[in-house]
Protein backbone atom coordinates (compact mmCIF):
# COMPACT_ATOMS: atom_id res chain seq x y z
CA UNK A 1 0.00 0.00 0.00
CA UNK A 2 2.96 2.34 0.89
CA UNK A 3 4.40 1.68 -1.92
CA UNK A 4 1.75 1.90 -4.35
CA UNK A 5 0.58 5.49 -2.77
CA UNK A 6 4.23 6.33 -3.74
CA UNK A 7 4.04 5.30 -7.02
CA UNK A 8 1.00 7.36 -7.86
CA UNK A 9 2.95 10.04 -8.18
CA UNK A 10 5.61 9.10 -10.47
CA UNK A 11 3.94 9.96 -13.87
CA UNK A 12 4.03 13.63 -12.71
CA UNK A 13 7.01 13.56 -11.30
CA UNK A 14 8.46 12.08 -14.13
CA UNK A 15 6.97 14.35 -16.81
CA UNK A 16 9.73 17.18 -15.09
CA UNK A 17 13.13 17.56 -15.47
CA UNK A 18 15.97 17.82 -13.45
CA UNK A 19 17.18 16.51 -9.77
CA UNK A 20 14.56 15.22 -7.31
CA UNK A 21 14.36 16.10 -3.82
CA UNK A 22 12.20 14.35 -1.43
CA UNK A 23 11.79 16.64 1.38
CA UNK A 24 11.48 15.37 4.89
CA UNK A 25 11.62 11.70 3.77
CA UNK A 26 11.29 9.72 6.94
CA UNK A 27 11.19 6.19 5.60
CA UNK A 28 12.15 6.98 2.06
CA UNK A 29 8.93 6.98 0.66
CA UNK A 30 8.63 8.22 -2.17
CA UNK A 31 11.77 9.36 -2.56
CA UNK A 32 13.54 5.86 -2.79
CA UNK A 33 10.96 4.38 -4.52
CA UNK A 34 10.88 7.16 -7.18
CA UNK A 35 14.63 6.84 -7.38
CA UNK A 36 14.10 2.89 -8.25
CA UNK A 37 11.50 3.91 -10.75
CA UNK A 38 13.75 6.44 -12.48
CA UNK A 39 17.25 5.51 -12.71
CA UNK A 40 18.46 8.12 -14.62
CA UNK A 41 17.75 10.89 -12.68
CA UNK A 42 19.07 12.02 -9.18
CA UNK A 43 17.00 11.75 -6.23
CA UNK A 44 18.40 13.53 -3.01
CA UNK A 45 16.67 12.28 0.39
CA UNK A 46 16.69 15.29 2.48
CA UNK A 47 15.86 14.35 6.29
CA UNK A 48 16.14 16.20 8.93
CA UNK A 49 16.64 13.61 11.55
CA UNK A 50 19.88 11.74 12.38
CA UNK A 51 19.31 8.36 12.57
CA UNK A 52 16.11 7.98 9.76
CA UNK A 53 19.35 9.54 7.50
CA UNK A 54 21.37 6.48 8.97
CA UNK A 55 18.95 4.08 8.03
CA UNK A 56 18.11 5.91 4.67
CA UNK A 57 21.80 5.88 3.82
CA UNK A 58 21.43 2.04 4.02
CA UNK A 59 19.39 2.34 0.26
CA UNK A 60 22.43 4.46 -1.46
CA UNK A 61 24.64 1.28 -1.82
CA UNK A 62 20.93 -0.54 -4.45
CA UNK A 63 20.42 2.88 -5.89
CA UNK A 64 23.68 4.89 -7.36
CA UNK A 65 20.89 7.67 -8.15
CA UNK A 66 19.95 7.91 -4.73
CA UNK A 67 21.88 10.34 -1.89
CA UNK A 68 20.93 11.51 1.34
CA UNK A 69 21.49 14.77 3.09
CA UNK A 70 20.92 15.46 6.99
CA UNK A 71 19.23 19.05 7.18
CA UNK A 72 16.42 20.94 7.00
CA UNK A 73 14.56 22.49 4.09
CA UNK A 74 15.29 25.82 5.43
CA UNK A 75 19.38 25.26 5.00
CA UNK A 76 19.52 23.70 2.09
CA UNK A 77 21.06 25.73 -1.18
CA UNK A 78 18.06 27.61 -2.86
CA UNK A 79 16.40 26.57 -6.43
CA UNK A 80 18.73 23.43 -6.95
CA UNK A 81 16.37 21.32 -8.29
CA UNK A 82 13.65 20.17 -10.82
CA UNK A 83 11.06 18.95 -8.29
CA UNK A 84 10.26 18.74 -4.81
CA UNK A 85 8.11 16.31 -3.71
CA UNK A 86 6.52 15.56 0.08
CA UNK A 87 4.73 13.23 1.38
CA UNK A 88 3.18 13.78 5.07
CA UNK A 89 5.83 16.41 5.44
CA UNK A 90 3.41 19.08 7.18
CA UNK A 91 0.28 21.27 6.54
CA UNK A 92 -0.02 21.45 2.82
CA UNK A 93 1.10 25.08 3.24
CA UNK A 94 3.54 24.67 5.38
CA UNK A 95 4.89 21.83 3.39
CA UNK A 96 4.80 24.04 0.14
CA UNK A 97 6.92 27.03 2.01
CA UNK A 98 9.79 24.90 2.52
CA UNK A 99 9.42 22.58 -0.64
CA UNK A 100 9.20 26.02 -3.26
CA UNK A 101 12.57 27.57 -2.53
CA UNK A 102 14.28 24.45 -3.35
CA UNK A 103 12.79 23.99 -7.05
CA UNK A 104 14.51 26.22 -10.10
CA UNK A 105 12.47 28.32 -11.80
CA UNK A 106 9.68 26.43 -13.90
CA UNK A 107 10.14 23.60 -11.71
CA UNK A 108 7.49 21.86 -9.91
CA UNK A 109 6.80 20.74 -6.03
CA UNK A 110 4.15 17.77 -5.83
CA UNK A 111 2.18 17.23 -2.43
CA UNK A 112 0.52 14.44 -1.46
CA UNK A 113 -2.57 15.99 0.32
CA UNK A 114 -5.64 14.56 1.87
CA UNK A 115 -9.26 15.10 1.08
CA UNK A 116 -9.31 17.59 3.82
CA UNK A 117 -6.36 19.66 2.34
CA UNK A 118 -7.45 23.48 2.08
CA UNK A 119 -5.90 24.24 -1.68
CA UNK A 120 -6.77 28.01 -1.44
CA UNK A 121 -4.49 28.68 1.48
CA UNK A 122 -2.03 26.37 -0.31
CA UNK A 123 -2.54 28.48 -3.72
CA UNK A 124 -1.91 31.43 -1.31
CA UNK A 125 1.46 29.99 -0.19
CA UNK A 126 2.47 29.19 -3.70
CA UNK A 127 1.45 33.22 -5.35
CA UNK A 128 3.93 34.71 -2.40
CA UNK A 129 6.81 32.29 -3.08
CA UNK A 130 6.45 32.67 -6.97
CA UNK A 131 4.75 29.88 -7.83
CA UNK A 132 1.26 28.65 -9.08
CA UNK A 133 -1.07 25.79 -8.21
CA UNK A 134 -1.86 23.93 -11.64
CA UNK A 135 -4.54 20.95 -11.43
CA UNK A 136 -3.37 17.59 -10.14
CA UNK A 137 -5.32 14.49 -9.93
CA UNK A 138 -6.70 13.68 -6.83
CA UNK A 139 -4.41 13.41 -3.82
CA UNK A 140 -2.06 15.68 -5.54
CA UNK A 141 -1.17 19.69 -5.25
CA UNK A 142 1.16 20.73 -7.95
CA UNK A 143 3.12 23.91 -7.60
CA UNK A 144 4.41 25.70 -10.73
CA UNK A 145 7.71 27.80 -9.64
CA UNK A 146 7.07 30.57 -11.98
CA UNK A 147 10.51 33.03 -10.82
CA UNK A 148 12.94 33.44 -8.61
CA UNK A 149 12.36 32.55 -4.85
CA UNK A 150 11.37 36.15 -3.42
CA UNK A 151 14.27 38.02 -0.84
CA UNK A 152 13.18 36.94 2.81
CA UNK A 153 12.70 32.64 1.39
CA UNK A 154 13.53 30.69 3.57
CA UNK A 155 12.31 31.67 6.89
CA UNK A 156 14.20 31.19 9.42
CA UNK A 157 14.12 27.46 10.54
CA UNK A 158 11.07 26.75 12.51
CA UNK A 159 8.94 29.95 11.39
CA UNK A 160 6.95 28.67 8.76
CA UNK A 161 5.30 26.21 11.38
CA UNK A 162 4.83 28.84 14.24
CA UNK A 163 3.51 31.84 11.76
CA UNK A 164 2.38 30.50 8.81
CA UNK A 165 1.71 32.46 5.09
CA UNK A 166 -1.74 31.22 4.79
Amino acid sequence: MLLDDALRGLPLVAAESGRIVDVGSGGGSPGIPLAASLPDRDVTLLEAERRKCDFLGGWTERLPNLRVVWGRAEEQPLETYGVAVAKALAQPPIAAEWCLPLVREGGAVLLWVGPSADLDRVARVADRLAAGLESAPDGFAVLRKLGPTPAGFPRRTGVARKRPLA
